[in-house]
């Protein structure tokens, strides 16, 4: 089997970063709430073969079964002059760049928790990062494994998302690896995998992303407890300075998501990256991606009127009072949902 990979040439990068190693030997004064969610981290830990059914045919035309009202070129005049062989292979091709950074990601987010693990200079966050870290080992295997099994089909690491790794990873300072990683990169990563959670028909890719979600879900809070400790600490000046880098971060994040490759890849002429733009489907899609982000931001104290004058440009400062709470809730309990559902099929099956 061969899987496709554009820029194939170009398979590592090398980041530079001057972290300072951090011993903690204060075993007994970790905070309750970060204790707990470390347990939670031990015991919902899954294996990537067993519980998801790798047995299952992908459609190659609409790998994930979603609508075509969904995708972002439906409506204009390039996809109207498609015939159906031609619309299926756009389909692949863009969910093969979606999951593509998706991996990308998770292998960002490996190297980060990588990072916190010895960067951050509490015991209790040293001991929940652990449990990331295979978290995200898994997730970047699942997806290169749908990727190049399912789909054979991988994208590079698009740029906006490459500049954002670089800077998280490069910056010395332990709470900017939390902030990029935990906060920006997976609370949008948060919002894109439950869209596919929720409207995907095709059952590998609809769990693959369920399951990711619920570790996910766990990452953030993760993030979120660790910074609402420690921002009220810092001076005006410091919280400026990631009030900033909030502001570009989010920028550039929102502009990761057009995948101006892909269109440049299928053939299509750059006027079809301006449609995806300026898309109501892509508008709507680019607002919700800050359903996380805007009320985290807000709840660890970064709340300055740059960062709500951003929130308001782009037309997402309705999130602010989100229930952050309830979204966690809801993605534990769709994972739940979807085994309850497999274990049933499963049961049928050997009754029969």
């Amino acid at each position: 089997m061969t899987t496709f990979t554009f820029n194939a040439a170009a398979d590592h990068i090398d980041v530079e970063s001057p972290s300072t190693t951090v011993f903690d030997f204060k075993y007994t004064d970790g905070r309750e709430q970060l204790l707990r969610l470390y347990d939670k981290g031990t015991r919902r830990q899954w294996i990537g073969e067993d519980r998801l059914d790798w047995s299952l045919d992908v459609d190659p035309n609409n790998p994930l079964g979603m609508p075509d009202e969904v995708h972002p070129l439906f409506g204009s005049e390039w996809w109207e002059r498609m015939n159906a062989r031609e619309r299926g292979e756009v389909r692949k091709h863009w969910e093969a760049w979606r999951f593509s950074q998706f991996m990308h990601g998770e292998q960002g987010a490996l190297v980060c928790t990588a990072k916190i693990v010895q960067t951050v200079p509490d015991i209790d966050s040293k001991f929940y990062a652990a449990t990331q870290v295979i978290d995200e080992a898994r997730h970047v295997e699942v997806y290169s494994r749908y990727l190049h099994e399912k789909l054979q089909l991988v994208y590079p690491l698009n740029r906006h998302l490459g500049s954002l790794l670089n800077d998280v990873v490069a910056d010395a300072r332990w709470d900017m690896t939390y902030l990029g990683m935990q906060v920006i990169i997976e609370g949008l990563a948060l919002a894109a995998f439950g869209l596919i959670r929720n409207m995907a028909t095709e059952p590998l890719g609809k769990a693959l992303n369920a399951y990711v979600m619920q570790d996910e879900a766990r990452h953030v809070t993760f993030g979120r407890l660790a910074l609402r400790d420690y921002y009220p600490h810092l001076s005006e000046a410091e919280r400026d300075e990631r009030e900033e880098f909030c502001v570009e971060a989010c920028y550039l994040m929102r502009d990761r998501f057009l995948g101006e490759e892909v269109w440049e890849r299928v053939g299509l002429p750059k006027e079809a990256a301006d449609h995806v733009e300026h898309s109501d489907i892509m508008r709507e899609f680019r607002g919700y991606l800050f359903m996380r982000i805007v009320p985290i931001l807000k709840d660890i104290g970064l709340w300055g009127s740059r960062i709500q004058r951003a929130f308001i440009d782009m037309g997402v400062m309705q999130f602010a009072e989100a229930d952050l709470d309830a979204e966690i809730a809801n993605d534990e309990q769709a994972a739940r949902d979807l085994d309850a559902r497999l274990d049933h099929v499963k049961a049928v099956a050997a009754d029969d």
